[in-house]
């Protein structure tokens, strides 16, 4: 199992250096810059500034002091943000952004999997048909929807909750971003979830235990559901890095101080470095988790060997 990891986490260093070189590429030929505003700078200035952050070098000279600064754990210092290094504003924003992902990401694997559970338990029965219709309107309604309702009904007219903002942290700041995020991702796992089952409890074996008299509870839970699983941890990789390095349509909405609101200021003013250091994030938290769901696969598939 270690070579395995290790194995792993040697591949992923071409994917991640091809990641970041066309990343860098595609941001440099994008036009515009981070120092053209509205009203132009003058010259001079100009030239200094970009004197300062070696944006008059080379372009390949750029890249390559960007990558020996990105193996040393430096990713430069923000062009817009000019008082903070990226290695600051990360700090800042990554833990509002995993704790609200964390909790969006539980919500969405285990009501997910309880509701495609039920339903495939009740197919074709008034429950099947009212999970499975929330589940569409979960997929088709995005958020930059949700939230803006959520927040209308119960921070509005109700005046339950707070409309944006962290706060203390507290769950009446959280839920309704929680909500906003966790629903579409909730619809696609009891989506999976219900397929799945529906196929595993059809399986011969199943049908085998059942004549042998094995009781329901026993087949559901310890057989058709480690079956219906796999699907689900597939989704999980993605799913996962999605939603713990931040919404940019949720935290924007809310207000929430994350890694998404940075990221979306940050490709509007061309912030190079910001921009970089948020795709690398994603990237490593995408390699993390597909390393992960590929030991759980292990867990719940005995035909699947590290070898």
């Amino acid at each position: 199992m270690f070579r395995f990891v290790l194995r792993r986490f040697l591949s992923a260093v071409p994917t991640l250096f091809v990641v970041i070189t066309v990343s860098f590429f595609l941001m440099r030929f994008a036009p515009g810059g981070p120092f053209n505003m509205e009203r132009p700078l003058p010259p001079q200035i100009m030239e200094n500034m970009q004197r300062a952050y070696h944006l008059d070098d080379p372009l390949w000279l750029q890249y390559l002091h960007y990558i020996s600064n990105v193996v040393q754990g430096d990713f430069g210092p923000s062009y817009i943000y000019r008082d903070f290094t990226i290695i600051q504003l990360m700090k800042q924003s990554l833990p509002y952004s995993l704790t609200l992902g964390s909790l969006a990401l539980s919500i969405a694997v285990f009501g997910g999997l309880a509701l495609g559970t039920i339903a495939a338990l009740r197919q074709n029965s008034l429950i099947d048909v009212a999970v499975m219709s929330l589940a569409n309107i979960g997929i088709t309604i995005p958020n930059f929807v949700v939230g803006p309702v959520l927040a209308l009904i119960f921070a509005v007219i109700l005046g339950w909750l707070p409309a944006g903002g962290w706060g203390d942290g507290s769950p009446r700041f959280l839920v309704m971003p929680m909500i906003a995020l966790a629903l579409p991702e909730m619809a696609v796992f009891a989506r999976l979830m219900r397929g799945s089952m529906l196929e595993a409890l059809r399986a011969d074996h199943m049908r085998t235990a059942r004549a042998y008299g094995l009781p329901g509870r026993v087949l559901v839970f310890t057989h058709a559901m480690r079956a219906g699983l796999l699907p689900c941890v597939t989704y999980l990789a993605p799913a996962a890095a999605q939603l713990l390095t931040g919404s940019v349509v949720v935290e924007t909405i809310f207000g929430i101080p994350g890694v998404g609101r940075y990221f979306v200021q940050s490709a509007l003013d061309r912030d190079y470095t910001l921009v970089m250091a948020t795709v690398v994030l994603v990237s490593v938290f995408i390699v993390v988790f597909n390393l992960i769901v590929d030991l759980v696969y292990a867990l719940l598939d005995p035909r699947v060997r590290y070898d």
